[in-house]
């Protein structure tokens, strides 16, 4: 199934980009009377009818529309700090997006060795992952921020369940295994929170658990920054998505 992407949908019809139309057009071949699939990156759906097959701006006419398509019965967020190499981090925007995630937030921490991180490489990944992974929801891709100001953004109390990936032994916090907390606390809204290579400094961890926050731990094994956001990932997808 090919997938396309407008923000340009009113009166019934929809306007694709140049990039968009190039590929619909030029690549696929499309012609007037084509049936084409153009997703609104909010949620929806929908089904059309080519009527002007321009290289340029490819408008096609809308026949029916599909709320919630491919949508999943959760709410996730993912808080992960960037790695120092900056395509392990694409890889983890692209395959959590595959997956299921509603927001990324790309968190600066007190011993983050990438204290700056650009998103527009990042959205267009999402982008693409999306139409990849039949969704028509664009996971937001948010301006980085450090994990206290992250921190500070969530309410005291109420809220996502908040699950902190923590790596320090720490008598005071033990940490159970992610598929335990959320089979546990339960809740369809869920943060979870992923350090940099060198883990949150305990004064950041303190801080999270002080505000709600649960230690998990992701398994025995020692996983990298992006492949612990995309178990994580994982973890929620099979506990609410079946």
């Amino acid at each position: 199934m090919e997938l396309f992407y407008s923000e340009d949908i009113a009166g019934g019809r929809v306007r694709l980009d140049a990039e968009e139309s190039a590929h619909c057009v030029k690549v696929l071949r499309h012609r007037e009377g084509d049936t084409v699939s153009v997703i609104d990156g909010e949620g929806v759906l929908y089904e059309c009818r080519l009527v002007e097959a321009s290289p340029k701006e490819a408008v096609a006419e809308i026949v029916s529309s599909t709320p919630g398509w491919g949508s999943h019965p959760y709410a996730l967020t993912v808080a992960c700090c960037p790695t120092k190499n900056n395509d392990r981090y694409e890889w983890m925007v692209e395959k959590v997006t595959e997956i299921g995630v509603d927001t990324i937030v790309p968190v600066i921490g007190d011993h983050s060795e990438r204290k700056v991180y650009k998103t527009d490489r990042a959205r267009r990944i999402a982008l693409s992952a999306t139409k990849q992974s039949l969704k028509s929801r664009i996971p937001t891709v948010a301006e980085p921020l450090s994990v206290r100001d992250f921190l500070a953004s969530i309410p005291e109390s109420g809220g996502p369940l908040r699950l902190i990936a923590y790596c320090f032994e720490d008598e005071a916090a033990p940490r159970i295994g992610i598929a335990e907390a959320l089979e546990a606390y339960g809740g369809c809204e869920v943060i979870v929170l992923i350090g940099p290579e060198g883990d949150f400094s305990p004064e950041e961890a303190r801080l999270a658990i002080d505000l709600g926050f649960i230690p998990v731990h992701l398994g025995s094994s020692r996983l990298r920054t992006e492949t612990a956001a995309v178990v994580a990932a994982t973890a929620v997808y099979l506990r609410y998505a079946q």
